[in-house]
């Protein structure tokens, strides 16, 4: 039977949480309420198929929708257009060189039908203890000394679970997701987690997968080998014109 509440999760940072499988359908995809952002308490949820999403003020809520909305890492499109743009572009990639740099980038970008932001002060700094710790990374998209676009987000194994991204300029978002897809594909991984379904990363290429094959695979590539640490000397400084391909 569904229950008809949220699981209200221990104190302790390492207490396990209920299966993702287990999450309300209304709202799709809340599966408990509580606890805290320690970095063990985040790294479990997300090797679990599950994620916080709350807004500040509120207890730390957390998710797993049914669909989950993901990026093959062969999958993300870029127009013919932009294409064309990249191809004189004189932007460079990174990683790992800005990561709060990104996060706060994020947090202050505009999003159409939300009031503020979920990347609170809190949010910050778990994130940045992750990071501090190799889970967490960023991809930064420059021109010049110029930040124009990132995405950030948290990898355990052979996943990457992808948290937010902006453009500062037009274009550099698509840019760093377009890099990091490049990057993990390079290395072997097949999934981006985007969590939640909206138009512009549809249009980019994202997939509906059912939450069931998606924690499949989770619960597989979560105890594969990955690349903890920082992730700079990987990509260095990449010219954001090969994205354009051809």
């Amino acid at each position: 039977m569904t229950r008809q509440l949220p699981w209200r999760l221990d104190d302790a940072p390492d207490a396990p949480f209920p299966p993702a499988e287990t999450a309300l359908r209304s709202p799709d995809g809340l599966l408990a309420v509580g606890g805290d952002l320690h970095p063990a308490r985040l790294l479990n949820a997300y090797a679990g198929g599950i994620f916080p999403w709350f807004s500040d003020g509120e207890p730390i809520l957390w998710w797993s929708p049914d669909p989950r909305m993901v990026f093959r890492t062969s999958g993300v499109h870029l127009s013919s257009r932009f294409r064309r743009q990249l191809r004189g572009s004189h932007w460079e990639v990174t990683a790992d060189t800005a990561f709060s740099q990104v996060m706060r980038a994020c947090a202050a970008a505009p999003r159409p039908g939300q009031d503020g932001t979920w990347i609170s002060p809190a949010m910050v700094e778990a994130y940045s203890r992750l990071h501090d710790l190799g889970f967490a990374h960023s991809v930064e998209v420059w021109d010049r000394q110029t930040l124009v676009g990132g995405i950030y987000g948290v990898a355990i194994g052979t996943v990457f679970f992808g948290e937010s991204m902006f453009s500062g300029a037009s274009g550099g978002s698509k840019i760093a997701l377009a890099a990091l897809a490049a990057t993990l594909h390079g290395w072997g991984w097949e999934l981006i987690d985007a969590q939640v379904e909206n138009p512009h990363l549809l249009r980019m290429g994202a997939v509906h997968l059912p939450r069931a094959a998606f924690l499949d695979h989770v619960r597989q590539a979560v105890r594969c080998p990955g690349r903890e640490g920082p992730w700079a000397r990987h990509m260095g400084r990449l010219p954001a014109r090969v994205l354009a391909g051809g």
